[in-house]
This record gives structure tokens, C-alpha cells and sequence, in this order.
């Protein structure tokens, strides 16, 4: 079986976008990674889409509108994937599946969302749709509320952590002053998201403003090729492994506070790589709030259940720290567009890899990895890449 690689990307600028629909966001980034990766349209076998959707636009077989953009896919085979906040990386791994399989030699795999002109309160009810309704639907503030819910049963079992949450929104915030691609450029300070104010209110439980992402628009696209094609082209960054677990979707059913699948897909993508966390350079995690990147520390294996507050007072995750974590602003500062996350995580990797990180990059970095999950650690998708050429 042929490995697939990561032969080209682009990324456009994630926030309150002026792009009407997805179609357009989608066309932004397309062009840019076929001419990233020195191809053409025709060259492409396959294209996998990620949008989540859902209600935020009437307009759905998102698949198609890849070609609407430029009829020279018109003929070439398109799927769409939705896997909830990982539908980014369920898009990718099917473009991996299909390079691996023999399918083609080529794939193209575009994520985007358009979630601004949707009114707050909707696109809390449409997040929600990844919860499990039959016992979640009518939680307030929607899934800043779900996690507000882990937020308060953690500080209720290991102690009050807010501080430390306000200090991952400060990590976060400051290393997305140098991500040109992020939604919010702004360094707040760790006095400014830890307190309670006009600016930065709660939203949910013990959540303030600050410990929540963005609503976003945006999209991020990716060029994959099997081996012998990617040895022809200008760049390579090749899966040491990538894994998938997923977990019960309904919170009663867990508990919630160990993330396990999370845990589990790190487990196996490591012990596939034959790797600890000490040989990576740097982890995009996914930071919808800043709970669920502490509940990431101990599911990765950085800290013990409960410990996940050492990780961040330690230095441990900042950008000189031993691992550090969301190089790029993640989530919290960079934006989150649903469909486009798990792409745009595998891109902001990819360009430390090759060195074409500008301000953001990590110094000599060879390893990288990306931990990507749909709803409240439901599914988890963990990729750990390395530059081949």
C-alpha cells in the first residue's frame, strides 16, 4: 500500500468573512493549492469536501459547488463529508484512503463553513445538533453551554482552575498575533481573560468570553499524493500515523472529564509512530474552549487527570515551551469555521514542517502533531506528520 503525502495547501483568512456562501470561500483556496503544489485542475482524481452545514445555509450537496467554481472539475468524482467539528479531518482521511487504496494518485480536500450571517442564538441551536439531542438539546448557550457543564464538574472535582483557562486564552491569543490568517491578532493579556467583565462576560458556566472561539468564516484546502507522485513535486509531508477513536456520544453515558477517545487515538497514533511526546516539536490541538485544550494536556499524556493546570503555569505548552501547543493561535484566536478546522490544522502543521511558517514558526521543527475532534470528544482524529523532501 502506497503512503499518501501532503503535497500542497492554501488557506484564507478565517472571521466575519464578506464572501457570501461557501462556494465562494471554497473557490478562494482552491486555486492557491493546486498552484502551491504545482498541478492543474485536471490533474485531481478526486475531491473531498468538508462542510458541516446543518442549517447554516439552504444551499447543501456542498460536494458539488467545488466544480461551480471552476467547471473543470466538472467531471471529477466528489464526496462530501460531515463528522461534526471533525469534519475537516474526516475529509482528509477519506482523501487518504482513497490515495492509499489505489484509487488515484491525486486528491484535493477543501474545508470551509460560512457561520457569520447565521444570528448568534441559531448557530447555537445548530452546534447543538452534534450534541446527542435526546438528552442535550435544551441546554442553554448552546455547546459554549455543554462545556460550561465540563468546566463547572472539573472545578468541582480538582478545584477552581480559572486562572489557568484564562492563561491558555493568553497563550492562544498571543501566538495568533503572528498568524496572518487568524481571526483575532490581539494579545489580551492573562489579567484581561481571567477576569469578569463588560468586555469579557461569562457566557456559560464558569466561561467567560475569552475561553470561547470564534464564530467564523472561512476555508483551508490540501493537495495529497502517493508517494511516487509526491517524490516528482516540490514538497512532501508524509502521516508517521493518523488514527481515529470515538466515544459514547451522550454525556450521561461517560465520564466526561477523562476524554478517552481522545486519549485512546493518542495512544495509538504514538505507539504507530513509534514515538513519545518528547519527540515532537510542536501539537495543533483543537481549542474550541479553553477546558476542552486542558482536558487535551491529560488525554495526550502531559499531565495526570486533574493536572492539566501545571502543563500551562510550567511554561510546558507555550511557544518556547518543551511541546508547544497551538503555535498558530488555534481555535480560540485563529477562528473556527467548522468544516475548515481540521484542514486548516493540518496546514498550519504542514508549513512548520517545511519551514514556511513565517512569524510562526517553530524553530527546527520535524515532528508535528494535530489532534482534531467532533463534539465534546466524540470523535478524535490524531495525525502525526513529518517532512519527507
Amino acid at each position: 500500500m502506497t503512503q499518501a503525502q501532503i503535497v500542497g495547501w492554501a488557506h484564507g483568512p478565517f472571521g466575519k468573512r464578506p464572501e457570501p456562501d461557501t462556494q465562494t470561500l471554497m473557490q478562494g483556496v482552491v486555486g492557491d493549492a493546486l498552484i502551491h503544489a504545482g498541478l492543474a485542475p485536471e490533474d485531481i482524481d478526486g475531491l473531498f469536501v468538508g462542510v458541516y452545514n446543518n442549517g447554516f445555509s439552504r444551499q447543501d450537496f456542498q460536494a458539488a459547488l467545488v466544480a461551480m467554481g471552476d467547471e473543470r472539475f466538472a467531471h471529477t468524482p466528489a464526496t462530501r463529508y460531515e463528522n461534526a467539528c471533525a469534519t475537516g479531518s474526516a475529509a482528509l482521511h477519506g482523501a487518504l484512503d482513497f490515495i492509499e487504496s489505489g484509487r488515484g494518485r491525486l486528491a484535493l480536500v477543501v474545508g470551509a463553513e460560512k457561520m457569520s450571517a447565521t444570528p448568534t442564538a441559531e448557530v447555537g441551536d445548530i452546534l447543538l445538533s452534534a450534541s446527542y439531542h435526546r438528552e442535550e438539546a435544551d441546554i442553554q448557550g448552546g455547546f459554549a453551554g455543554l462545556f460550561g457543564r465540563i468546566a463547572e464538574g472539573y472545578f468541582q472535582r480538582y478545584g477552581d482552575r480559572s486562572r489557568e483557562l484564562a492563561m491558555i486564552a493568553a497563550k492562544n491569543h498571543a501566538n495568533g498575533v503572528a498568524n496572518p490568517w487568524a481571526q483575532m491578532r490581539k494579545d489580551m493579556g492573562v489579567d484581561f481573560c481571567a477576569s469578569v467583565s463588560e468586555r469579557n462576560p461569562l457566557v456559560a458556566g464558569p466561561l467567560r468570553r475569552t475561553d470561547c472561539s470564534l464564530i467564523s468564516d472561512g476555508a483551508a484546502a490540501l493537495v495529497v499524493a502517493d508517494a511516487e507522485t509526491a517524490a516528482q513535486l516540490q514538497r512532501a509531508i508524509g502521516f508517521r500515523a493518523r488514527t481515529q477513536a470515538n466515544d459514547l456520544m451522550a454525556l450521561s453515558r461517560r465520564n466526561v472529564l477523562e476524554f478517552r477517545g481522545a486519549a485512546l487515538a493518542w495512544r495509538q497514533a504514538l505507539e504507530a509512530a513509534g514515538l513519545g511526546l518528547d519527540d515532537l516539536s510542536l501539537v495543533e490541538t483543537h481549542d474550541c474552549f479553553t477546558i476542552a485544550e486542558m482536558l487535551e494536556y491529560e488525554a495526550m499524556g502531559l499531565a495526570a487527570p486533574g493536572e492539566g493546570h501545571r502543563v500551562i503555569r510550567e511554561g510546558v505548552t507555550h511557544k518556547d515551551g518543551r511541546l508547544p501547543v497551538n503555535p498558530s493561535g488555534g481555535l480560540k484566536s485563529k477562528g473556527h469555521p467548522i468544516g475548515a478546522t481540521g484542514v486548516s490544522m493540518h496546514v498550519m502543521a504542514a508549513m512548520q514542517l517545511m519551514g514556511e511558517a513565517g512569524d510562526m514558526q517553530i524553530p527546527e521543527a520535524r515532528l508535528a502533531g494535530v489532534f482534531n475532534m467532533g463534539g465534546a470528544a466524540v470523535t478524535n482524529y490524531v495525525s502525526i506528520l513529518e517532512r519527507v523532501t
